[in-house]
């Protein structure tokens, strides 16, 4: 029957009796029997139990408004056909999912129950969406996860939960000073240690370590870090002899948060590891220790390497390192077992000499206070200044910056960084915004207002991703000043739609009046692309409606 509909009654005829009947109608009336034959033919199978009732939740529920707009903001996700097209003055809803997130988060809210669906279906489809979407819903979103094989993925997602459970509520944590939008960032030091942050139950935290899953391993690990780095150097110890080397390597990850010379024992062991992945890890981590042994290896080491010209054939050489002085680089010649040990990698990347390579990664982890006495007594920013020989300086500069990034010196951060009005040509793009994470919050801002303002926006994308937000005054005010100076010049706003984006999310709301006269439409000059005004009227529109719709946002949650 399947093949005669398939091929058509006048090409093959249907496999039953006509009796009168066209071809055609003598199927669809044979295809309807055996439908009706096979349902009657099913037997009544056993009942499912049911399911368990939802777990409570204490937290309490989102205003009226609030509910409402987050409603909009998952109908907006699911759309069809958003993202093709032009997208015009229309608000971006998506992307403003995880502030509001992060912002109801922050408020203690939880989720209506009628939009947990959708909520764990934006959560399926946007694994950013994860961690702000599931602590949201709560125990009623991962119980009703447990029902459905599609959002499986949030029963895995439970490890802080467990964890929570064990270890009893948080501590507050330290103001924010990594700038991505809606995520928190990692400790940088380590919080005071109480006895009593090792858990309510010591037991119930060492059965957990023992017995839980993976995922729930490495959460209780680096949350119990974060708490008392010591009793969580004590609980990977009690089992690191028999940790499988893929789980080893996340392990001591987790040491990079509260990490002090404490840690040191434990990471000269680990550089003896069978995985070579850990090996490097740990000399990583005990180069960012300055006063570790292997940190004083590494640092006789790049000594070896870097040194003044004190011949006097430098420019304006004096034959003492004085004003015309050159630094001088002699790369290793070889990687030692001895360097391989210490974390040394000896192949080099497609496109990098051995050398260079070697010289990169012990300049990397030596400790930066040497390079004064190494080098006549000057500071970072003389240093920095001073020429290199034998064009070695991208690569001398380059571990310079990656050394600044890992041992989180902020004088050398400045001196690689240099004046944003003329910018240090050695480091690049990404590397200047490494080095941005390592200033306060302020200064980082200042930087790249000041960089904005002297060149533009063409390489402002990756430094703006390392700004708090919402962005300071100053800061605002120069990526909306670049972008005017963009629409003057004629271009189309569609190569700035990656800044215009960042704007969208991270401009401070109070700022949308001002920028109301933006969204006119200019006169266009002989030489500007056509239509270039109007599409740069719409791109402002929606940056102001943003604004203004994040404003709402944020008083519908309560939030000033």
């Amino acid at each position: 029957m399947v093949a005669a509909a398939l091929l058509g009654t006048e090409r093959r005829s249907p496999p039953v009796p006509l009796q009168g009947r066209s071809a055609p109608a003598a199927l669809l009336d044979a295809a309807a029997v055996s439908t009706v034959r096979r349902r009657a033919g099913l037997r009544p199978a056993p009942a499912r139990p049911r399911p368990r009732p939802a777990p409570e939740d204490a937290r309490p529920p989102l205003p009226a408004a609030a509910r409402r707009r987050l409603a909009a903001l998952l109908a907006d996700r699911a759309a069809p056909g958003r993202s093709g097209g032009r997208r015009g003055a229309a608000v971006d809803l998506v992307e403003l999912l995880p502030q509001w997130l992060a912002a109801a988060n922050d408020q203690g809210f939880r989720a209506p129950a009628e939009l947990l669906p959708a909520l764990l279906e934006a959560a399926r489809a946007r694994t950013d969406l994860r961690p702000g979407a599931l602590t949201l819903a709560g125990p009623r979103g991962l119980w009703l996860a447990g029902l459905n094989p599609e959002w499986r993925f949030a029963l895995r997602s439970t490890a802080p939960f467990t964890v929570a459970a064990v270890l009893g509520p948080a501590p507050p944590e330290p103001a924010a000073s990594t700038p991505t939008p809606g995520r928190q960032p990692p400790a940088t030091s380590p919080p005071t240690e109480r006895a009593e942050d090792t858990g309510n139950d010591p037991e119930r935290v060492r059965r957990l370590w023992e017995e839980g899953l993976f995922a729930e391993r490495v959460a209780l690990l680096a949350a119990l870090r974060e708490r008392n780095p010591a009793a969580a150097l004590a609980l990977l110890d009690s089992t690191w002899a028999s940790e499988r080397p893929e789980d080893r390597l996340m392990f001591v990850d987790t040491l990079r948060t509260g990490l002090s010379p404490t840690d040191e024992p434990f990471l000269d062991r680990a550089l003896a590891d069978r995985s070579r992945t850990v090996r490097a890890l740990a000399a990583e981590l005990l180069s960012a220790l300055p006063g570790s042994a292997l940190a004083a290896r590494m640092a006789r080491r790049a000594a070896s390497c870097v040194s003044l010209d004190r011949t006097g054939l430098g420019p304006g050489g004096d034959g003492a390192g004085g004003p015309g002085a050159v630094v001088v680089v002699e790369a290793p010649h070889e990687c030692d077992a001895a360097m391989r040990r210490d974390g040394v990698v000896p192949d080099p990347p497609a496109g990098c000499g051995e050398r260079a390579w070697w010289l990169g990664q012990l300049v990397e982890a030596a400790p930066l206070g040497i390079w004064a006495s190494r080098l006549g007594g000057r500071s970072p920013a003389e240093i920095v200044a001073l020429p290199v020989a034998d064009a070695w300086g991208p690569e001398l500069h380059g571990a310079w910056c990656r050394a600044a990034v890992r041992q989180r010196d902020r004088e050398w951060a400045r001196a690689l960084l240099g004046c944003p009005t003329g910018a240090a040509p050695d480091v690049s793009p990404g590397r200047r915004a490494q080095l941005l994470t390592v200033l306060p919050p302020d200064e980082r801002a200042g930087w790249v207002a000041g960089f904005i303002a002297a060149h533009g926006l063409s390489d402002a994308f990756q430094l703006l991703g390392g700004c708090a937000v919402p962005w300071a005054g100053p800061l605002g005010r120069a990526v909306v000043d670049a972008l005017d100076i963009a629409r003057d010049a004629g271009s189309y706003p569609w190569s700035f739609s990656g800044v215009m984006g960042l704007a969208e999310r991270c401009l401070d709301p109070g700022e949308a009046d001002r920028l109301e006269v933006l969204t006119a439409i200019p006169e266009e000059a002989e030489e500007a692309a056509p239509g270039a005004g109007g599409y740069w009227s719409e791109a402002f529109r929606r940056l102001v409606d943003t604004l203004r719709l994040r404003a709402a946002m944020r008083a519908e949650l309560g939030l000033t």
